[in-house]
């Protein structure tokens, strides 16, 4: 019921999980979309698509994930995913050192070739594998703070902090695009000026 009284407080926010095959993207998205841990995830193709809903505060947040997939035959593909895309995870595997560096390359594209004001956060997953980590947490954060993203660490499995990294992002969201309405509000009130429309704001 409290949902229809934030309606007009709705953000689509479109979503897109990057990082190396096997580092755990599907089993995230899976978790936090359906609560379900699959023991033997398939690898994804192209891309997977999922949408979910979370209250933060007085609005909600209409989440299009995008789980991309980590074959580097796949590469590719990507930007027409995170094209556009207000939020990011990048994925890594705590327990593959490979998987950590490829995370940082995809950090780096993102910076080239995202959307300026994308949310990105950092996920290092697999955090029921403690005895077999290979990329310290102090490491991982302090490569997050120098890159402007925020780190947590996940476990899809047992399903530690799988919530928090997407409530995280969504109580960022908003602040990362404040002006849009206001000027398309000042538009509506002044439809003379409608020819104006498209260079004003574009």
């Amino acid at each position: 019921m409290a949902a229809t009284t934030i309606a007009h407080n709705t953000h689509n926010a479109k979503l897109v999980l990057l990082g190396d095959m096997g580092a755990g993207k599907s089993s995230l998205v899976l978790r936090f979309v359906k609560g379900q841990f699959l023991e033997f995830q398939e690898s994804t193709i192209g891309a997977a698509f999922f949408s979910q809903t979370l209250a933060v505060n007085d609005a909600t947040v209409k989440f299009e994930i995008w789980d991309t997939a980590g074959q580097e035959r796949y590469h590719s593909l990507a930007p027409m995913y995170y094209r556009g895309a207000a939020a990011s995870i990048i994925v890594y595997d705590i327990t593959n050192a490979e998987s950590y560096a490829r995370a940082k390359k995809w950090v780096q594209e993102l910076q080239k070739q995202g959307n300026p004001n994308m949310v990105m956060a950092l996920a290092g997953n697999k955090t029921d594998l403690e005895d077999k980590r290979r990329v310290t947490a102090e490491e991982a954060r302090a490569y997050a703070g120098e890159n402007g993203l925020f780190f947590i660490e996940t476990s899809a499995k047992t399903s530690v902090n799988v919530n928090d990294i997407f409530y995280e992002i969504a109580k960022r969201l908003p602040r990362a695009q404040p002006a849009q309405n206001p000027a398309g509000m000042v538009l509506v009130d002044r439809p003379a000026e409608g020819s104006q429309a498209a260079s004003c704001c574009s």
